[in-house]
């Protein structure tokens, strides 16, 4: 229960999950960094000291850019393009509409109507909108370079800063959904990919649903993802490598020589021979691709291999094995030594006969 409380915050009833204490922290300075250089730079480069070098809906979209950078309404195009565009049509609406509360009305709901075909909704573009139109049709605001200096500018110096203190803070912005929910090569969508609901169906779904989510649907995809997987962990927690792996398996010392190894997995028909030292030590795996490599010896020709505890959950091998880049994963004891190998084939079979366990009883 502790740590469910660490790692969630509810903020007015909003729960916001996975955002800690350092999160927090991350967040605050970020947009003190990135306040701060934007009213800098804006400062310096400001033609007339009298005029605003940065406005306040900039404060909004950096709530926005260093506490949930992951959604939709904080990227690039969302940030500079909705609030420049709020900023353009409320300079447009308040040259036909004197009253101020008029125009002010007609400003945001333009700018809403505009953010959205142009698909660059970002909140505080309504602040931006407000802004202009609450400024009249005299002063700085009422100018077409208004919503180029200094909101087009603020908004792109503060996305630049997001750009670089998300790098620096180990947030991937602009954000990317999972790779792995993507094509690749010919149309094809990957096997871990292929888990969760179809992307068909997510959209007709979220099309049903009548309310705007702030997440993405790749965003949506890769959350079902990782439930579905998680949860095939849960079910199967008491599956362990030990219980699929094929023991004592064929491996080669790390000083055998390239004839011997083409030798051995030839003769053994191997599709994959893993490569260990004197003391039994996993050191990487042959496979037919490496053996293109140049070298004289095992140790040469050798990549990289994955590893598994003995202990670990059988499951937790779904996620290595199903992105295509191996089809075995080496099993090891507490001192890395080789004991075991599983490959894919040995993993279907054991999860499926889980999961036919698990049909049955549930018949019963």
């Amino acid at each position: 229960m502790t740590q469910a409380r660490d790692t969630q915050t509810h903020l007015h009833g909003v729960r916001l999950p996975g955002f800690s204490w350092l999160d927090r922290v991350k967040a605050a300075s970020g947009a003190l960094f990135g306040i701060a250089l934007t009213a800098f730079v804006c400062a310096l480069l400001a033609r007339d000291p009298t005029a605003p070098w940065i406005v306040a809906p900039m404060g909004a979209s950096a709530v926005i850019l260093f506490a949930i950078p992951a959604s939709p309404l904080a990227q690039p195009w969302a940030v500079v393009g909705g609030n420049t565009v709020s900023a353009l049509a409320a300079v447009a609406l308040t040259r036909f509409i004197p009253d101020p509360a008029l125009a002010a009305g007609c400003a945001v709901g333009v700018a809403i109507l505009a953010m959205t075909a142009l698909r660059c909704l970002h909140p505080p573009g309504g602040a931006a909108a407000l802004l202009v139109a609450l400024g009249g049709a005299e002063g700085p605001a009422h100018s077409w370079l208004f919503a180029l200096q200094p909101v087009a500018l603020n908004s792109l110096l503060l996305v630049l800063c997001a750009m670089l203190y998300h790098r620096v803070s180990g947030h991937s912005y602009p954000h990317r959904a999972d790779e792995t929910t993507g094509l690749r090569g010919r149309g094809r969508t990957s096997p871990i990919g292929r888990i969760g609901p179809s992307p068909n169906a997510l959209s007709e779904v979220l099309g049903s649903y009548g309310e705007v989510l702030d997440v993405s649907e790749d965003d949506l995809q890769t959350l079902f993802r990782e439930v579905e997987l998680r949860q095939l962990e849960q079910d199967t927690a008491s599956l362990t490598c030990r219980d699929i792996m094929s023991a004592c398996p064929i491996s080669a010392p790390e000083e055998l020589g390239r004839d011997e190894v083409e030798a051995l997995m030839s003769e053994r028909r191997l599709h994959a021979l893993p490569v260990v030292d004197r003391m039994g030590k996993v050191r990487g795996i042959i496979t037919a691709l490496d053996l293109v490599r140049p070298g004289t010896m095992a140790r040469d020709l050798s990549s990289g291999a994955l590893l598994a505890r003995e202990d670990a959950a059988a499951a937790s091998l779904v996620r290595p094995l199903a992105d295509g880049s191996r089809h075995e994963v080496l099993i090891v004891d507490g001192s890395q030594k080789l004991i075991g190998i599983v490959t894919q084939t040995d993993l279907v079979a054991a999860l499926a006969g889980i999961l036919a366990s698990m049909r049955n009883a549930g018949a019963d």
